[in-house]
């Protein structure tokens, strides 16, 4: 009888502990881990590792060098990973709603409290199996950047003939309908090797991260206004984030609505101080001016809402969150 309750308490105990194991969410990120944006990716996973304690912990995989950038999202959906910080964009054919984050004026918290992340989580819970769990990152846009002077039309309009334009699915739409560009896609991780042999001698990028990417050793002016925002966040896969705890997934929230803010801060000043930066290191700034400034603006928010509404017409699902993203993304007061 002693072994028989001997036992039990024993079989007991191990359950209990079995219970109340450590909960993991394994994680990939698009971007090699010297970037800036990775970085601050990293800064979220130590708060989340923080504050689970014996709860629940993030344990990152690597970058791309582990998972492909552009096969990371389809590898949350599938369960092959957790969790992965990417561009929207990176996933836009099965989410182009996501447009609405890239032509956005917003920050990250200001789309919460409009209440469209809300949405957004559950249009990707419908169309891609996926959770969304912040937008982080926002606070910086996009500019142009040329390795020769910027050439302009009669009306102060940009003039793209002769450029070889680098371009992806961020903000084609709006380099082709608007700019008549032809552009050449190629990945972040080749765009080096393509302005060193000549390949591309212009692209978009944001504000910050140009140098860390080395790019600056060939680019040498920069086009305003900038235009879009970044769209990175994370992305749970939807069984492994209903598979959580409570607490574990209240945690991983909280941490996520915190980063929201505190990397939206730190990257709008960051992006000031290295502007600044690329400016003292010999690069010039040529400005858009007037009318030409305005309708550069309004073409890339225009192009690419469009390029959104046709894509959600042609998905199952449709276009009838439209106009609602366009209300929760854009402040027309702004």
């Amino acid at each position: 009888m002693r072994d028989t309750i001997l036992g039990g308490l024993l079989a007991g105990t191990a359950l209990a502990g079995a219970a109340h194991a450590q909960e993991v969410l394994t994680a990939v990120h698009a971007f090699p881990e010297t970037l800036i944006y990775t970085q601050s990716f990293l800064e979220f996973v130590d708060k989340v590792n923080e504050a689970g304690g014996e709860v629940v912990r993030i344990e990152v995989r690597g970058g791309p060098e582990a998972i492909g950038m552009f096969q990371q999202p389809d590898a949350v959906r599938d369960g092959i990973v957790d969790m992965v910080y990417t561009p929207g964009s990176f996933y836009g054919g099965t989410v182009p709603e996501k447009d609405a984050m890239v032509a956005s004026n917003m920050t990250g918290p200001e789309a919460r409290a409009s209440g469209g992340i809300e949405l957004m989580d559950r249009i990707h819970q419908d169309k891609m199996g996926v959770k969304y769990l912040g937008w982080f990152d926002s606070n910086v846009c996009y500019n142009l950047f040329t390795v020769d002077e910027p050439q302009f039309d009669d009306a102060g309009n940009l003039a793209v003939d002769g450029l070889k334009l680098r371009g992806n699915a961020v903000y084609n739409a709006f380099f082709n309908d608007y700019l008549g560009a032809q552009v050449i896609d190629l990945p972040t991780t080749d765009v080096y090797a393509g302005l060193e042999r000549g390949v591309v001698d212009a692209t978009g990028w944001t504000q910050i991260g140009l140098a860390d990417l080395k790019w600056d050793e060939f680019v040498n002016y920069r086009i305003e206004p900038c235009f879009f925002s970044t769209d990175l966040g994370v992305i749970v896969n939807l069984d492994a984030w209903n598979g959580l705890s409570d607490e574990a997934r209240e945690i991983v929230q909280e941490a996520a609505i915190a980063h929201e803010q505190e990397s939206a801060d730190r990257l709008g000043a960051l992006a000031e101080e290295q502007l600044a930066a690329l400016e003292e290191g010999g690069m010039t700034t040529v400005t858009l001016e007037g009318q030409a400034a305005d309708e550069y603006l309004a073409a890339a928010r225009e192009t690419t809402h469009a390029r959104m509404r046709e894509l959600m017409a042609d998905s199952p699902q449709g276009d009838g969150d439209y106009d609602r993203l366009i209300e929760l993304f854009y402040d027309d007061e702004k």
